[in-house]
């Protein structure tokens, strides 16, 4: 259930227009330089991210898989049913509840210790390796947002304020929500 909301809440932040978190920037950037739709190149860049695994001898789970799969196929759903709306209240609407969707999403599938994501498991993998998380997690998505932006992906105000609250979201959702 939470891969699935996270999907939703990236799809809703994609229809807002407004800005996205630095992964999704990158999967937009590659859907409009190269096709394929934003949820399908989710889904093809966690497989590449799950091969930079291999060297690091991260350890996944049936978690980390299904991941890799659920959040592109909800996320295009999402897009499929959401017009982008004219409003820009409406807009910010998305935006806002895109981003808490994410959070609450991450303190369930979290919380169900079935395995890291793709992308949490990259990051985790190399901070074991010698740089604090918080450098690690910074360096990856400072690159993944640069290459995406280069590529035509939306940056706006929701990748502000998703890189402002998605930490506390994600913390609260975590205590309250983990099994």
């Amino acid at each position: 259930m939470g891969l699935v909301v996270f999907g939703i809440g990236i799809g809703l932040m994609v229809q807002s227009n407004l800005g996205l978190a630095p992964w999704d920037v990158l999967h937009q950037g590659l859907a409009i330089n190269f096709g394929r739709t934003t949820g399908q190149w989710t889904i093809i860049v966690s497989f590449v991210v799950l091969l930079l695994w291999l060297p690091i001898r991260e350890r996944y789970g049936l978690g980390t898989l299904i991941n890799a799969v659920m959040i592109g196929l909800a996320l295009d759903a999402t897009v499929t049913v959401v017009v982008i709306p004219d409003s820009l209240a409406v807009r910010i609407a998305l935006m806002v509840a895109g981003i808490i969707s994410v959070g609450l999403a991450s303190g369930l599938y979290i919380g169900a210790h079935l395995g890291p994501g793709p992308r949490d498991g990259l990051m985790t993998g190399l901070a074991k390796r010698g740089p604090s998380i918080r450098a690690t997690r910074f360096a990856i998505e400072a690159v993944v947002l640069a290459g995406g932006w280069l590529l035509g992906g939306t940056v706006g105000v929701g990748t502000l304020l998703f890189a402002i609250f998605i930490g506390p979201l994600v913390q609260f959702f975590l205590r309250t929500l983990s099994f």
